[in-house]
This record gives C-alpha cells, sequence and structure tokens, in this order.
C-alpha cells in the first residue's frame, strides 16, 4: 500500500474536529475517510508542536463551524430515527389492511 497525500485543508479540518470534539479518534477517522493511526499521528503531532488547527478561518469561524457540524450530526441521527419510525408505522399499516 503506498502513501497516501491528504489535501492541507482536510487535515487541519480533522484535527480541529479531533481537538473540540469529545468524540473518538476513531470515530471521526471513519466519518471523514482517513485511516485512524493517520488521523491519531496528526493529532498528536499538532499538539506535540502546540499547533492550533485552523484551516484559514478566524477564532470566531472555527467555532461557529465546529458548532454546526455538531448540529449536523443530531440532525443526521434525528433523521435516522424519523425513518425508521415511519418505515415501523408504514408496516403497521399495511398489516392492518390486510386484516380488513
Amino acid at each position: 500500500m503506498g502513501v497516501r497525500k491528504y489535501p492541507k485543508e482536510l487535515k487541519a479540518r480533522a484535527i480541529r474536529v479531533c481537538q473540540d470534539s469529545d468524540r473518538p479518534v476513531k470515530e471521526i477517522a471513519a466519518q471523514l475517510g482517513i485511516g485512524y493511526e493517520t488521523l491519531r499521528s496528526w493529532v498528536r503531532r499538532a499538539e506535540a508542536e502546540g499547533i492550533e488547527a485552523e484551516a484559514g478561518l478566524a477564532g470566531t469561524d472555527a467555532a461557529r463551524v465546529a458548532e454546526l457540524e455538531a448540529e449536523n450530526a443530531e440532525l443526521k441521527r434525528i433523521n435516522e430515527i424519523l425513518r425508521l419510525a415511519s418505515s415501523f408505522f408504514a408496516s403497521e399499516i399495511d398489516q392492518t389492511r390486510r386484516w380488513s
């Protein structure tokens, strides 16, 4: 397997998300399509060097992006719950029509 190059913006964003989030690095790596060990080493290196990961965003913008990413993740979870509930109730309605 060869060495894979990641864009600087992706690397900076991934490090920032790890630093700003309570989620496990493994989960973030899977979500972003990055190898776990790769992301872990990026974060460790950034912490060791004391570098704040920024992708050209001001502090308030970076905080807003992190807030929106968290909100987006919550909305995705809610949509999944609603999709499952909709499917459940549709199957219930279908069963009652068969017996009518």
